[in-house]
């Protein structure tokens, strides 16, 4: 393949797509971890209605539990959609736009992973403690994942961001 300038001045010797193929390989890694988890807790969670405790649990904390499993079905849909995407456009040529949607998904994902996490520790904490504590912790928990998740990628690509400016011609991802 031809690489252009604008591939050498990327600091990577590759073409448009030999880069979509590396992403889209780098996503696919992602989306597996992410995958499994969804799965095991989306499964926990269609088990919890069948369990002869429930029907004791409080209006409020069923409304929770169905908030919950919508919530992990949506994540569930949206961890892999990426899939869907790639076999139905393979072929057509499309790996770069596919790639991009396909990021967009995953980061969609994660933001109802964040709010199903969010929603089944509600759940769990209100009925393992019965008092307010719970929603405190939750909030803190909250709080945790979207540092982990959203603020320490951010801040590391603002700093890669001044780094790459005052060195034009470092690697990118």
């Amino acid at each position: 393949m031809v690489r252009t300038e604008a591939d050498r001045d990327r600091g990577r010797e590759e073409t448009e797509e030999e880069r979509a193929d590396r992403k889209w390989s780098d996503l696919l890694q992602e989306l597996r971890v992410a995958q499994t988890g969804v799965q095991i807790l989306f499964g926990f969670l269609l088990t919890v209605v069948f369990q002869p405790r429930f029907t004791g649990l409080s209006g409020t904390d069923q409304d929770i539990y169905v908030a919950t499993v919508m919530l992990g079905a949506a994540t569930t849909g949206a961890l892999i959609g990426p899939v869907s995407f790639h076999r139905l456009l393979t072929g057509k040529r499309l790996k770069p736009q596919t790639v991009v949607w396909a990021s967009r998904l995953t980061v969609l994902g994660l933001v109802l992973l964040l709010c199903t996490m969010a929603s089944a520790l509600l759940l769990i904490l209100r009925v393992a403690l019965h008092n307010s504590l719970a929603i405190w912790l939750v909030v803190a928990m909250v709080g945790w994942f979207v540092i982990c998740w959203f603020l320490l990628p951010a801040w590391a690509r603002i700093r890669h961001a001044d780094d790459v400016q005052s060195q034009p011609n470092r690697p990118e991802d």
